[in-house]
């Protein structure tokens, strides 16, 4: 660990970095040869991620926003079908300016633009400094097409909170095994006008920084225990779908939120059944289950609820589960602060979610 003081340029050559398929050459380069640091006392951790890339800082948050700041509205995968309308107006009465990409207008198919259009209105919002916040109008598919086109050399300086779930899931990842990166899972523009009023207040306090916590019932097949540990997930399907690759995160130690919409129950079961052949699920430190909505089966029932998939999946470990945690592609789409320390304590009397201050 090496302490870097103020107004400090640093040039560092790295001499040895494990090469992942994934990892473009110019991006790389621009991340291992050099970075700039100004203004304030630094730490700097040089382990060496799950893509290859040193990290160039210890796992933090980016600033919060205050009242006056500019965030971008930007679609990284499918096109709107209506306007904004309801999302702008939200986030300007909470003081924001909001500046939208030229992908919120645009059509290719079913894309808010090709995957290089898309690419470069994401890039634009990454490098201009006086956005401090970037939100994915929605999710859908097409992340996986323009996100190995988006250099994030100045993110790793300047890191801002990216917004969004579903489809982005894999920038969630990408952000936090790349840079060590906190993130948030919330509501979106296109879902912003069915979204529950505490849904969208708990978006507003992890873009500010103010405390979030929560208490949930208790569930039959929840798993009682203690765990902390930094929160990492998203949609089942995305974190499936990136393993292996350079976006792909270490789990050990870590404490797991996992959703999904649509999927067929032998699928989720296969899913899940995939990440433990994997390593994925045995050193967790938790396990948080949110919602599954729209679940289908076959004309031959699969013969098992989500919950109890989940727990004969699991059943060789001992940390915490719990199950029905309010996020996902539900109304009440509660936001997680992603890349940030958790504590998880699941009793018979209930479950109590926090983030310990740091």
């Amino acid at each position: 660990m090496t302490l870097w003081g103020k107004d400090t340029v640093l040039v560092w050559k790295v001499g040895k970095v494990r090469r992942q398929k994934g990892v473009r050459s110019t991006e790389a380069r621009k991340f291992l040869d050099f970075t700039y640091l100004a203004g304030s006392d630094f730490m700097m951790d040089t382990t060496v991620t799950s893509s290859g890339l040193s990290d160039f800082r210890t796992p933090g948050l980016p600033p919060y926003l205050k009242a006056g700041d500019k965030i971008a509205i930007t679609c990284p995968a499918k096109k709107l079908p209506n306007p904004m309308t309801d999302a702008i107006n939200l986030l300007q009465s909470w003081g924001l300016e909001v500046v939208l990409g030229d992908t919120v207008n645009a059509s290719w198919h079913q894309f808010a633009g090709d995957d290089a259009f898309r690419a470069k209105d994401f890039q634009r919002f990454i490098d201009d400094d006086s956005i401090k916040a970037i939100i994915a109008a929605r999710g859908g598919y097409g992340t996986v097409r323009m996100i190995d086109m988006v250099d994030f050399s100045l993110f790793a300086i300047h890191p801002k909170w990216v917004v969004g779930f579903s489809d982005i899931t894999l920038l969630h990842a990408h952000l936090f095994a790349n840079f060590n990166a906190a993130s948030i899972h919330g509501q979106m523009p296109m879902t912003i006008p069915d979204a529950s009023k505490r849904s969208l207040d708990t978006l507003r306090k992890a873009l500010f920084g103010e405390a979030i916590s929560y208490q949930l019932q208790p569930h039959a097949l929840n798993r009682n225990g203690e765990g902390e540990g930094l929160l990492i997930g998203g949609n089942l399907s995305l974190l499936l779908s990136l393993s292996g690759s350079v976006s792909d995160i270490d789990y050990t130690g870590k404490i797991l939120f996992i959703e999904d919409v649509s999927e067929y129950l032998y699928s989720i079961d296969r899913m899940l059944r995939a990440l433990k052949r994997a390593g994925k699920l045995a050193k967790l430190n938790g396990l948080i289950v949110g919602g599954f909505t729209d679940v289908k089966d076959n004309d031959i029932p699969f013969g098992q609820t989500v919950p109890e998939i989940v727990m004969e999946v699991v059943k060789d470990y001992d940390y915490p589960v719990c199950f029905d945690f309010p996020a996902g592609h539900v109304p009440d789409n509660c936001s997680l602060v992603l890349g940030k320390k958790m504590a998880l304590s699941v009793t018979g009397a209930g479950v109590n979610i926090s983030y310990p201050k740091t």
